[in-house]
């Protein structure tokens, strides 16, 4: 793809997640050999992807261990092999009648146990299927703002200490939030992204914790981003003074 070399200050977002060909990837890094802003804006998307990345690990839970043990637990064992017994002796037909009905409740049980591990883990696996292709999404949609050839950052730090940067998109109607070092919120709190249009601000998604998010509503004749602390769950307008008040980048 041809492009002029003014066109490589668009690029950055694009190289910081490896998505140029190689004649994009040459362009951008001799461009970046000679531009401060840009190298400093592609270490800004790498850090930015590297916390999304980090955000979404979803670890095995921890009561899957405990949960499988238990149901093994629940299973009657069956006698060693070779291992005497002190009762009476019997005719071999009764042996073979009690053994067989042995046989069968221990089936019966094995299967009964068996088919609920099945359904638990169809379950479990259905869950997390729909987890992953919920992360996908979130991924794909974040990486379509960072690599958008429009894409543009702007950066700035809560009045609680926390640095904050904020990736728009005119051409994706989408702007990204991420978060470094904010404190946790007050137990019965969070905090709560909004949106300017004209003076009024919107809903625009709730922060839990350092990461980066995709703000909810269109970016479109924003002017500015805000954040603040809210009640648990957000509030349909600011209750408090914003702790970050900046505007987006255009």
């Amino acid at each position: 793809m041809n492009r002029r070399p003014s066109d490589s200050h668009a690029l950055t977002a694009a190289y910081a997640l490896d998505a140029l060909d190689t004649g994009e990837r040459e362009l951008c890094t001799d461009h970046l050999s000679r531009c401060e802003e840009c190298r400093l804006e592609v270490a800004e998307f790498q850090a930015t992807a590297a916390r999304l990345a980090s955000a979404v690990a979803q670890p095995p839970p921890a009561s899957m261990k405990t949960r499988t043990l238990a149901a093994v637990d629940g299973v009657r064992p069956l006698p060693p092999r070779g291992s005497t017994t002190l009762s009476p002796v019997r005719s071999r037909g009764g042996l073979r009648r009690k053994a067989g009905l042995f046989v069968v409740a221990a089936s019966a049980t094995a299967a009964a146990l068996f088919a609920g591990l099945a359904a638990w883990q169809s379950q479990e696996s259905r869950h997390y299927e729909q987890q992953a292709r919920q992360i996908e999404q979130h991924l794909d949609d974040v990486s379509s703002v960072l690599a958008a050839p429009d894409a543009r950052a702007a950066h700035g730090r809560t009045s609680n200490g926390a640095s904050a940067t904020v990736v728009s998109s005119a051409l994706r109607d989408k702007a990204v939030f991420t978060a470094g070092g904010l404190p946790a919120p007050v137990p019965g709190t969070t905090y709560q992204l909004w949106l300017e249009h004209d003076g009024t601000m919107r809903p625009a998604g709730l922060v839990h914790r350092d990461g980066t998010v995709l703000l909810d509503g269109d970016t479109a004749g924003a002017g500015a981003i805000g954040l603040t602390l809210e009640p648990a769950g957000g509030s349909p307008q600011p209750t408090t003074e914003p702790l970050l008040l900046m505007d987006l980048p255009a």
